[in-house]
């Protein structure tokens, strides 16, 4: 590292104002601030708030979260592609084969967001910010290991432009710029995320799928449920073993809540996700699941999955630990953060169980509540600025 510490060094008088190139300093400062860690600080004197972590150390703490999940999924990825071929695949042809479908998705997804954030580092003349340095991981752990490749390209110029930079780049954008891109896949291009066999991989070799093998989500399956017995069936596929450790179709990085709560406790042992959204999302999941058990009717058998298995199934646990838990979209007050992660965990079941068009949900009521965190944000604040007003004019006339 210091040898490129000195290559850099060296190269940055090119680039200053007297220098060679001085209209692409943004694109060095950007690059150089990507690998290391500027070296400005604060005076010694005068008033300035310091922490030991910057927003650069923040960003790698939740990649480092992620990877349980994304390391999970290239496994997985393996996994279902031998089954769907009825091949014993050993461990290692399972791990080198989701290597062989992941790693690209990852790649393009960094490639074309950090291509477009350099576009507008030039446009604007400003170092590049570390925002994408989390969504470039999120957006390929949170779509089929078969999407097409330009196709996640296309979402992730999408999310970044529309989600983010239009607002004034990282730290400004109101939704979550991962989810952006999920849903502008989904609504764009549904065919290629949802349905039956997009959750697992093939190669080009023209390898087909063994007869009777069904590649889809169980929230796939079960939305699709014509009556209670065929429901039955559906959802005794897995054990719950299953759908906690991840051995399901699904998205790349989703399946797994074991390797989710992996990274929830990074998150959390860092004080880097919020514990309120988390805790108040997993109860307003629960709650919600709960009381459609307790009304669940025929005509609806979806209603009577057991409460309990709504966690694990999904991109619930991913959404409520990685995206819900975003600090720039999600809401600052610390009762507007157990409001904003109950509504979240409320009106995910509820769109996955009530509209069969949506068997997910997760996705919509995250980017729902993102738009609404404000307003839950200014609400709090002046039912606060209420109270200490009705303490003081209480105060007032006692004396």
């Amino acid at each position: 590292m210091k040898s490129l510490l000195h290559i850099i060094e060296k190269l940055k008088p090119n680039f200053e104002k007297d220098g060679k190139y001085p209209k692409l300093k943004p694109l060095f400062e950007s690059f150089e601030t990507f690998l290391f860690v500027p070296a400005a600080t604060a005076p010694a004197k005068g008033a300035h708030i310091r922490d030991a972590i910057d927003l650069k150390r923040t960003m790698s703490i939740v990649v480092i979260a992620l990877l349980p999940a994304l390391l999970f999924g290239i496994w997985n990825a393996g996994f279902w592609h031998f089954k769907s071929q009825g091949i014993d695949a050993t461990f290692l042809q399972e791990v080198v084969h989701g290597l062989i479908k992941v790693i690209p998705l990852v790649i393009v997804s960094y490639a074309a967001g950090l291509g477009t954030e350099f576009l507008f580092v030039y446009l604007k003349g400003k170092e590049i910010e570390e925002g994408f340095l989390v969504s470039g991981m999120l957006i390929p752990l949170i779509v089929p290991v078969d999407v097409p490749l330009w196709m996640l390209a296309i979402a992730t110029v999408f999310a970044v432009i529309i989600g983010k930079e239009v607002f004034g780049g990282t730290g400004m954008n109101i939704v979550n710029p991962a989810l952006l891109a999920r849903a502008f896949l989904f609504f764009a291009y549904p065919s290629k995320m949802s349905g039956d066999k997009i959750w697992i991989s093939e190669f080009s070799s023209g390898e087909g799928i063994v007869d009777g093998f069904s590649g889809a989500t169980i929230l796939g399956e079960l939305a699709t449920a014509p009556d209670q017995a065929a429901f039955n069936a559906l959802h005794d596929k897995y054990s719950i073993a299953d759908m906690f450790f991840g051995f399901i179709p699904g998205s790349v990085g989703e399946t797994s809540a074991f390797a989710i709560l992996i990274g929830a406790a990074i998150l959390l042992y860092t004080g880097v996700g919020s514990w309120r959204i988390m805790l108040s999302g997993l109860l307003g999941g629960l709650a919600m699941g709960l009381l459609l058990n307790l009304v669940a009717t025929p005509t609806n058998p979806y209603m009577s999955l057991p409460f309990y298995e709504h966690i694990f199934l999904g991109g619930f646990a991913f959404g409520l630990v990685f995206m819900a838990t975003d600090p720039v979209t999600a809401a600052q007050t610390n009762m507007g953060k157990l409001i904003y992660g109950f509504l979240i965990g409320v009106m995910s079941i509820i769109i996955r169980v009530l509209n069969p068009a949506y068997p997910e949900g997760v996705m919509l009521a995250i980017l729902l509540m993102n738009v609404f965190a404000p307003l839950i944000d200014h609400y709090v604040v002046q039912a606060n600025i209420k109270r200490r007003l009705k303490r003081a004019k209480t105060a007032n006339v006692s004396k």
